[in-house]
C-alpha cells in the first residue's frame, strides 16, 4: 500500500463522506479524542480532522463537505492518496472508571462522540449516549454509537426519529427521571456545547468538551486556535481538544470562528464553479 492511500471510502449522507487512511504508525498510537492534520494536495490548506478509529494500520476519519479543501477531499476515490496526514495530535481524552456517564454528540460531532464513547464503556463506564440530527434522514453510525456504549438515545429535531428535541432536553429529561451522571462530555457545535455547559452546571455535574476552533499548524505555534479557559489563554491544539465546559469562554471561540465565514464562502464557490466548468462565470 502507498503511503497516505484512501483504502476506503463510505458515503455516510449527501454531505458527509468517511475514508480511511493507511498510515500504521499513526494507527498504532492514535487514543481517542485525538487528531490528525492533513493536506489534500501540494497546494492544498492543513485541515483538523477528528480520528474516529483507528485499528489494523488504518486511521478513519468523517468530514462535511462544507468547504472548499472538504469538497475537494471528496472528490478522491479509494486508491487515491492524499499529500500529507500528520498525527496523532492534541492530548487524548482522560478515560477514567468514574460510574455513569452521559456523551451527547450533535450532527458530525457523534463521529468524535463515537471513540470517546467506546472508549468509556470499556473503561466500566456505564455510558449514555445521546446523538443529535437535524432530521431522521442525517442520522449516521447508528449501528456503530450502540456498539459503543450502553445506552443509545437518538435525538431529531423534528421528531421524525427517536426524542423530539435537542440532545440538551433529552440530558435534562434522563436527569429528572432520577438519573445521577458522574461526568458528561460535549462534542459538536459549540452553540450545543455551550447550552449542554448552562445545564450541567446548574446540576453540577463536571463536564468536558472537544473545541475544534480555526487551526493551522496543529504546534503551538500559530496560535490561531487560542481560547480562553477559566481566564487563562489555552491552545486547543496542545492544551485540548478537551477542556472543562463550565470554563470555556464560549461567546469568545464562536465570534472567533466567524472570521473567515466571508473567505469560506467564496472558497466553496469557487470550488462550485470548477466543477461546473466555469458556467458560473460565463
Amino acid at each position: 500500500m502507498k503511503k497516505y492511500e484512501i483504502v476506503k471510502k463510505k458515503t455516510l449522507t449527501p454531505e458527509i463522506s468517511q475514508i480511511s487512511v493507511y498510515a500504521p504508525l499513526l494507527a498504532a498510537k492514535a487514543k481517542a479524542g485525538q487528531f490528525i492534520i492533513l493536506r489534500v494536495d501540494e497546494a492544498g490548506e492543513r485541515i483538523p480532522l477528528t480520528i474516529s478509529s483507528a485499528e489494523d494500520g488504518l486511521v478513519t476519519v468523517i468530514f462535511q463537505k462544507i468547504g472548499g479543501t472538504t469538497m475537494a477531499l471528496d472528490e478522491l476515490n479509494e486508491g487515491d492518496c492524499l499529500q500529507d496526514f500528520v498525527g496523532p495530535l492534541g492530548l487524548p481524552t482522560e478515560v477514567d472508571n468514574v460510574g455513569r456517564v452521559a456523551v451527547l454528540g450533535g450532527g458530525l460531532g457523534c463521529a468524535i462522540a463515537l471513540p470517546v464513547a467506546r472508549a468509556l464503556h470499556q473503561a466500566g463506564n456505564q455510558v449514555d449516549l445521546i446523538g443529535g440530527f437535524r432530521t431522521r434522514d442525517i442520522v449516521i453510525l447508528e449501528d456503530e454509537m450502540k456498539q459503543a456504549c450502553t445506552d443509545l438515545h437518538i435525538c431529531t429535531d423534528d421528531g421524525s426519529y427517536g426524542y423530539h428535541g435537542f440532545v440538551t432536553g433529552k440530558l435534562e429529561a434522563l436527569i429528572n427521571s432520577g438519573v445521577k451522571f458522574d461526568r458528561v462530555f460535549a462534542i459538536g457545535p459549540l452553540m450545543m456545547m455551550k447550552f449542554a455547559c448552562k445545564l450541567t452546571e446548574k446540576y453540577n455535574i463536571p463536564t468536558t468538551v472537544s473545541m475544534n476552533p480555526i487551526m493551522i499548524d496543529g504546534t503551538g505555534m500559530c496560535g490561531c486556535c487560542r481560547l480562553t479557559v477559566d481566564g487563562e489563554v489555552k491552545f486547543a491544539c496542545v492544551d485540548g481538544p478537551d477542556f472543562d465546559g463550565h470554563k470555556v469562554d464560549f461567546d469568545e471561540v464562536i465570534a472567533r470562528n466567524a472570521t473567515y465565514m466571508e473567505q469560506e464562502s467564496k472558497a466553496r464557490e469557487k470550488h462550485l464553479c470548477r466543477l461546473g466548468g466555469g458556467a458560473m462565470n460565463g
